[in-house]
C-alpha cells in the first residue's frame, strides 16, 4: 500500500473508532503519524500494528503487555523472545480463569436442579460454605444436594 490513510479511513479499515486510534497514539502503542496539510496520515505500518494489537487483545494480553511486545519488536528484538515471555506469564492467568469458569459452570448446572422455595434455604447461597471453599481450584463450592420433592 503506497497510499496513506486519514484517521477516519484507518479507523474504518481496522474496525476502530478514531478516538481509539488517538488513544493508542497517546499511550505509545501507535506512533504519532506523519501529517499532510495538518491531517494525520497513516501507512501500512499503522494497519499492521493495529492488527497485531487486536490479536494480542484477543489472546488476553493487556494494553501494557501489547505495548511491550510492539516496543521490543521496534527495538529489534526477535519476536519469539517477547512473545514466549509474555505467553509464559499469561498462561497461569488463563488457567485460573478456566478453573473459575469450570467452577461457575458446575455451580450453574447444580442450580438448574434447585428446588428450594427460598434463597435463604438454598445451600447454593450458604455464605459460610462458599467462604470455606476459597482454594484456587474451587472458587465456588457445590453444596446443593437434591432434595426430595415435597408432597403437594
Amino acid at each position: 500500500m503506497d497510499e496513506t490513510l486519514t484517521i477516519g479511513q484507518l479507523a474504518q479499515r481496522v474496525g476502530l473508532k478514531t478516538s481509539a486510534i488517538r488513544f493508542y497514539e497517546g499511550t505509545g502503542v501507535l506512533p504519532e503519524p506523519a501529517r499532510e496539510n495538518g491531517q494525520r496520515r497513516y501507512g501500512a505500518d499503522a494497519i499492521r500494528r493495529l492488527e497485531i494489537l487486536a490479536v494480542a487483545k484477543r489472546a488476553g494480553f493487556t494494553l501494557d503487555e501489547a505495548r511491550v511486545l510492539l516496543q521490543r519488536a521496534d527495538a529489534g528484538s526477535p519476536a519469539f523472545e517477547s512473545l514466549r515471555e509474555l505467553a509464559a506469564r499469561k498462561l497461569p492467568e488463563v488457567d485460573a480463569l478456566i478453573t473459575r469458569a469450570q467452577a461457575m459452570r458446575a455451580w450453574l448446572l447444580t442450580a438448574t436442579d434447585c428446588s428450594c422455595t427460598t434463597l435463604d434455604a438454598c445451600a447454593l447461597f450458604d455464605h459460610e460454605l462458599q467462604a470455606a471453599s476459597t482454594a484456587p481450584a474451587e472458587p465456588l463450592a457445590i453444596t446443593h444436594v437434591a432434595r426430595a420433592t415435597q408432597p403437594a
